[in-house]
């Protein structure tokens, strides 16, 4: 006889296996950035090594911050996982903005930026009907930030929303299948990527010589290191997501054990494979025409198979695409569950579904805010004010692993982070000085996630009186 799935405390399904949560990490970094930025990074620095050189830093310390998360992920195994960390290092304020950044920004600004690519590469199969130009040129002025353009472009954005919404819709109706098709895709998407790069080696009539540049672009070493900072926001959203999995250890099966070996062994997957095919990249195509290929997975298989190979590297981003918009959606309703089951958020977001066990409500709202954000923008200018607003909390998130050692030192830890302290503390600066950087080259874009993070102060008060009303 088949036994039942365990229940969680909060009505939820512990039904992700190890092999789930792993896919689950991977899945939601491999998505629409490793398809889109390595062009926008060869303009920026103009030269393949430090292209490679963006990738393996992105990838090292999007390793360390695994790791050191994994660290709090073994003490902790509730659902909320990064919310609840922050709840127990730095207390319900630092823990409600965050939480209300991840719905505010981080996850549903992502969420929309890789649908809106899911639509755009789907569009090169299908024609999508437009508004008139009179209609798309209608603006909302932003202060800080400037004129947004909610019609432009709208058939591609409202298929980017058709997309959000079927996936919650997914989701909403069981985490067993949405955990399913989150294994699939990912097994599909990774096997897609390493064949493009196998062809592209075997076939692509490519250059060694492609890899390198007798020298350096000339720049002073102030704007290359702001050039170099830039490019690694690239390469940084293309590796974020790595933490989505901590969102849903509640759901997950023997989660102090499994939820730190996902996050290791997922994240080491996605750097081998970012690594990989950047290199056939720029094996098939030189420095300056991936510089000029806004779509430069599509440059390299036309390149190879001819006018065929924009219909196969489109297929295979659409999957991509895909499956990392779901493991998004899958994993970041459970934070603002999570916080409803508090009293740091409305009510009815922290019921689970009578029939299905998940948080439905949660899933609804979520779908439905980023679908909104679809509409603010393209896919560059969204996902330019998520990384920066990530980022915020990946700084605070690790040096929490220093909060805890002394808040909590006799707390059983499955795993403690290597290199303790240095690694920590390294990842730390290094958080700091890329927000720095951030705001200092891409103020606009900075400024937007700031003021929707600042949004959620109102929000708290409001809670924290509520709550001490009731009491």
């Amino acid at each position: 006889m088949k036994q039942p799935l365990e229940k969680t405390s909060d009505g939820l399904v512990r039904g992700l296996s190890v092999t789930a949560a792993t896919m689950l990490v991977a899945g939601s970094m491999i998505g629409s950035g490793i398809f889109r930025k390595p062009s926008i990074m060869a303009e920026q620095l103009m030269s393949p090594e430090l292209v490679l050189l963006a990738w393996f830093v992105a990838g090292i310390f999007t390793m360390i911050g695994a790791l050191t998360n994994a660290e709090i992920a073994g003490m902790i195994d509730a659902t909320g996982g990064q919310y609840k960390y922050f709840k127990a290092m730095y207390g319900d304020f630092i823990a409600f903005i965050y939480g209300w950044s991840l719905l505010a920004v981080i996850q549903t600004g992502s969420q929309a930026s890789i649908a809106v690519v899911f639509s755009e590469y789907l569009g090169y199969f299908v024609k999508y009907p437009q508004l008139s130009e009179e209609v798309q040129k209608f603006s909302i002025y932003i202060p800080l930030v400037g004129n947004i353009y909610p019609l432009q472009d709208f058939g591609t954005k409202a298929v980017a929303i058709s997309c959000l919404l079927f996936i919650t819709g997914i989701n909403y109706v069981g985490v067993i299948l949405g955990g399913g098709v989150q294994t699939f895709i990912t097994f599909i998407k990774i096997a897609s990527i390493l064949a493009l790069a196998f062809v592209a080696f075997v076939f692509g009539d490519g250059k060694v010589s492609n890899l390198t540049i007798d020298s350096i672009p000339n720049h002073n070493e102030f704007n290359m290191l702001t050039m170099f900072g830039l490019a690694l926001a690239g390469a940084f959203w293309a590796y974020d997501g790595w933490n989505n999995v901590t969102f849903v250890a509640g759901e997950v099966k023997n989660p102090k054990r499994n939820v730190p070996k996902a996050l290791a062994s997922g994240t080491l997957i996605v750097m081998a494979v970012y690594l990989i095919v950047n290199v056939a990249y720029m094996y098939v195509l030189p420095i300056d025409k991936i510089a000029r290929s806004p779509l430069v997975g599509a440059t390299m298989a036309e390149t190879i198979f001819g006018p065929i190979g924009g219909s196969i590297i489109s297929i295979a981003i659409i999957i991509s695409t895909f499956g990392a918009v779901n493991g998004s959606v899958l994993s970041t309703a459970r934070v603002h569950f999570a916080m409803a089951r508090d009293g740091m958020f409305f009510k009815s977001l922290g019921k689970p579904h009578k029939k299905f066990s998940t948080p439905g409500v949660s899933l609804i709202v979520q779908g439905i805010w980023s679908s909104i954000l679809t509409l603010t923008g393209t896919f560059d200018t969204i996902s330019d004010y998520v990384i920066f607003a990530a980022w915020l909390f990946y700084g605070m998130g690790a040096f929490g692993v220093f909060v805890l050692r002394h808040k909590m030192p006799d707390a059983h830890r499955p795993y403690k982070v290597i290199g303790y302290p240095v690694l920590p503390a390294v990842f730390v600066l290094f958080a700091i000085l890329f927000v720095g950087n951030t705001l200092y080259s891409d103020t606009s874009n900075a400024m937007m996630g700031l003021i929707l993070i600042s949004l959620g102060l109102p929000f708290y008060i409001y809670w924290k009186f509520l709550s001490k009303k009731i009491r």
